[in-house]
């Protein structure tokens, strides 16, 4: 079992950049797929961004693709989800994912994914 923590979030102009973090417990990091999640007001959480155990394959929503880049470093038990040139429609709230179970083919729903933190805010103003 994984325990997954969120921080990064914040307010942020249109335009601007900023960097969630999620760390993870227990010494099997290397051997979870992670992902990245997020969930408007009233809306459903929607698939962001995904890496394999070794970070050699990284997978992106169409919405987000060339503005965010999702990382891991093992040794730090930890995931990154770099987001450049947020805009207003980005706001929510993002949720780092795990699943010992990695398919050949990534998962891009929500219930792909066995362990969830619980999440950061990230409002974008315009």
């Amino acid at each position: 079992q994984v325990q997954l923590v969120e921080s990064g979030g914040g307010l942020v102009q249109a335009g601007g950049s900023l960097r969630l973090s999620c760390a993870a417990s227990g010494r099997t990091f290397s051997s979870y797929r992670m992902a990245w999640f997020r969930q408007a007001s009233g809306q459903e959480r929607e698939f962001v961004a995904a890496i394999t155990r070794s970070g050699s394959g990284t997978y992106y929503a169409d919405s987000v693709k060339g503005r965010f880049t999702v990382s891991r470093d093992n040794a730090k038990n930890t995931v990154y989800l770099e987001m450049n040139s947020l805009k207003p429609e980005d706001t929510a709230v993002y949720h780092c994912a795990a699943t010992p179970f990695p398919n050949s083919v990534v998962g891009r729903a929500p219930s792909s994914y066995q362990y969830w933190g619980q999440g950061t805010q990230v409002p974008v103003s315009s």
